[in-house]
């Protein structure tokens, strides 16, 4: 059954239209609550967010809920969504909720559920969480005199976990260029990399409540490759709004994609005997060079669904300590419960200089297989393998790529488009067929 409040990461939408209006956050905090009935005392929610000037009032409203029910609500205020499961991991508390919308414009925002490992709920969970909301019709407990008790010096733990993930000093002498997104990294990233040793040249990092990922952070990468090169810097970091995510640019400032990440780190770990496993994880829409990349250093790719709750749930399923997506969401199970954009960084960072390549030369050997991504508006959601009009026209292109290529089509959980992805070695042939593809999903199911 498809969920209907929660997508792909949380609950996401325009801040103050439904499903993010005051009364269903209220009741979501009540539902958390609920959930965890029973349990030794109060049940303790923490509660987390971005720079988005929307966070304060939706922080509230989720404190009000919780409050209502006979919950304690704690504010961690602002704060990573990596930082939020990290506290959440070695505190007592029975549930979290980080308020963002990661890489998205300040209007959305978004509520990306945690349990009490700091691992983001399951999709049954989820569903249950829906049906306490709209099934079972939670009153909306209204805004009581309750709030959020402020508890903002765990992040200082947090901090001094990342700062342990590499050896001190081992940034030494590096000019480091930082796109922080106008978001939850900007004190916290500069702090850590220069505790490193590392020169920093920061952007990104003046937040007005409105500018979070504006022409900034890592789906804008143009901006910090050109700051990077103009500061004469070994490396470009970007991250998202929640500072989950990270995407690089080399000094030459080609770009460094999840991908690009998954294998420098994996392929070092597994030349120190460290790759639990010889696998890590990536998601059905990562380039097919790393898979083969991969293979001649003799690790295992395995594929799993987008979203980095699929990927870490995969990692646990085999026992692996490596996964991400080409996003830049990578999680070092090590580290993490979540894909963490500043340890990435380090990581990212740790591993080139434990090897015998520069990043630059790293990124002159790689050659990605043609990929083209098309998003087409639908009015609805069916099978579409086994659409009567789409089901065929999906074996034609396979066909047509005649083994030296796959599609791999999607709906978007957070919109509703269809992502059509093809991939193939013809450039040319894997363009027309993924155009022709998205026409014929227009025609049959377009807006």
């Amino acid at each position: 059954m498809s969920k209907r409040l929660f997508g792909t990461d949380g609950i996401r939408a325009v801040a103050g239209k439904a499903p993010l209006d005051p009364s269903t956050v209220r009741r979501l905090g009540v539902a958390l609550v609920r959930l965890h009935a029973g349990t030794n005392g109060s049940p303790r929610v923490l509660l987390g967010r971005d720079t988005r000037e929307s966070g304060p009032w939706l922080r509230d409203a989720l404190a009000a809920g919780v409050v209502a029910a006979g919950g304690e609500a704690i504010d961690a205020g602002l704060i990573t969504t990596p930082g939020l499961a990290w506290v959440l991991g070695r505190h007592r508390f029975n549930a979290g909720v980080m308020i963002s919308a990661s890489h998205n414009s300040f209007e959305d925002n978004g509520l990306k559920t945690f349990d009490s490992n700091g691992v983001k709920l399951g999709d049954d969970v989820e569903r249950e969480i829906e049906a306490l909301i709209l099934d079972e019709g939670i009153d909306d407990p209204g805004e009581p005199a309750g709030k959020a008790e402020i508890r903002t010096e765990d992040i200082d733990g947090y901090v001094e976990h990342l700062k342990n993930s590499v050896n001190r000093d081992r940034l030494s002498g590096l000019r480091i260029a930082l796109d922080c997104a106008n978001g939850s990294a900007c004190e916290i990233g500069p702090k850590i990399f220069r505790a490193l040793g590392a020169e920093v040249h920061s952007i990104g990092v003046e937040p007005d409540g409105r500018n979070i990922n504006l022409n900034c952070g890592s789906l804008h990468l143009d901006s910090l490759a050109a700051f990077a090169r103009s500061k004469g810097c070994d490396i470009g970091l970007a991250f998202d709004g929640d500072a989950d995510r990270c995407l690089a640019v080399d000094r030459n400032g080609r770009v460094v994609d999840g991908d690009a990440i998954l294998f420098i780190a994996g392929r070092q770990l597994k030349r120190s005997g460290r790759l639990r496993g010889d696998g890590l994880v990536a998601t059905i829409m990562s380039n097919f060079w790393l898979e083969e990349r991969l293979g001649a250093e003799g690790v295992q790719l395995h594929r799993t669904r987008v979203g980095d709750k699929y990927v870490l749930e995969t990692m646990h399923g085999e026992n692996l300590i490596l996964g991400g997506e080409q996003s830049g969401h990578v999680i070092f199970g090590e580290h993490a419960t979540t894909g963490d954009g500043i340890l990435t960084g380090l990581m990212l960072i740790d591993a080139v200089l434990a090897g015998d390549e520069t990043l630059d030369q790293i990124v002159d050997g790689i050659t990605p297989y043609p990929q083209v991504l098309i998003n087409v508006p639908v009015r609805e959601k069916p099978d579409l393998r086994t659409h009567g009009i789409i089901g065929p026209a999906v074996t034609g292109a396979e066909d047509a790529l005649a083994g030296l290529g796959r599609v791999v089509l999607r709906y978007s959980g957070t919109e509703p488009l269809v992502r059509v992805m093809l991939e193939g070695k013809d450039a040319d042939q894997v363009r027309l067929q993924a155009e022709r593809l998205a026409g014929v999903i227009r025609d049959a199911l377009g807006v």
